[in-house]
């Protein structure tokens, strides 16, 4: 299949892009940059110029696909609304070049959106109605305008070698703060997939071309904070404390309302319906390897 992939360079998108070749798939790639670009063509892929603002730009090139995998996200948590607001716009023109093709449109979502009906957040759960991404709301939009349009929710923590997001941001505050910390008693749990696997998921998912279904890419169903800040600790020789709700703000910063919630998640039936099963390091194992605290 031919298969047009947005954030192809990203750390998520890139291994994807990866996993997709060695399946023999043909990739073109998103690149908004000449670096990108490079990048693209040096792991095999072919090269798509434009961005996630140039909506046109994402409608030739998935018109031109046989599929579309969307990972590409603008991760700035000081304006989330008009990130949001730009990746819903994103999926809108990918669903408008699909419209009427039943060619798969894989959108990526994340599970600490889903209303949480039992202990696990579960695929059948409906993203929170009131939180600004509205990733699924678009893929389902896609889907009812004759897409094959899927959703893949990542959990948290997405990790591996080359991980730039919430672990070595906790390991950056922990250097900074002088101690490894988390809120409370630590309860709060943290599901978590390793990249690789994340990858095989979407291929996967994407040569199944399912409409109006969830997946959950997650290895881990939750692992409680206090044992993530442990092994940081230790790793670090520094002390593991726990610190009060009320300075949780002071202390871990725009990481502080994401480590307050406890959102373990079940992929029990993405599991069973993909034949998926993680292989690679879980989240504990991967940070006792060097390339967390590197620097």
């Amino acid at each position: 299949m031919h298969v047009f992939v947005t954030g192809a360079t990203g750390f998520v998108g890139s291994a994807i892009t990866r996993e997709l070749i060695r399946a023999g798939h043909r990739v073109t790639g998103l690149a908004r940059s000449e670096a990108a670009a490079k990048s693209l063509a040096a792991a095999g892929a072919q090269v798509h110029r434009g961005d996630m603002e140039d909506r046109e730009s994402l409608r030739s090139g998935a018109a031109a696909a046989g599929g579309v995998i969307h990972t590409a996200f603008r991760h700035d948590f000081a304006n989330y609304g008009p990130a949001a607001e730009l990746d819903r716009q994103a999926i809108a023109a990918l669903g408008e070049a699909l419209a009427g093709s039943g060619r798969p449109l894989l959108v990526t979502s994340g599970t600490l959106l889903a209303v949480r009906q039992g202990p696990l957040a579960t695929e059948e759960d409906a993203p929170t109605p009131h939180f600004p991404r509205k990733s699924e709301d678009a893929a389902l939009a896609a889907a009812a305008a004759g897409a094959a349009a899927s959703i893949v929710r990542l959990p948290p923590s997405v990790h591996g070698p080359g991980d730039h997001a919430f672990v070595p941001a906790l390991v950056a505050i922990a250097r900074q703060k002088g101690v490894s910390a988390y809120i409370e008693d630590g309860h709060h749990r943290w599901p978590a997939v390793h990249r690789l696997d994340a990858a095989r998921l979407y291929r996967l998912a994407l040569e199944k071309a399912a409409t109006g279904v969830r997946y959950h890419a997650v290895a881990d169903e939750g692992i409680p904070f206090r044992e993530i800040a442990g092994v940081i600790g230790r790793r670090l020789s520094l002390p593991v404390v726990s610190i009060p709700q009320e300075k949780a703000a002071d202390h871990f910063g725009w990481l502080a309302p994401f480590i307050a919630i406890d959102g373990p998640a079940s992929s029990a039936h993405t599991c069973e319906s993909l034949g998926w099963h993680p292989e690679q390091p879980g989240l504990l194992a991967d940070l006792e390897q060097p390339h967390y605290f590197e620097s």
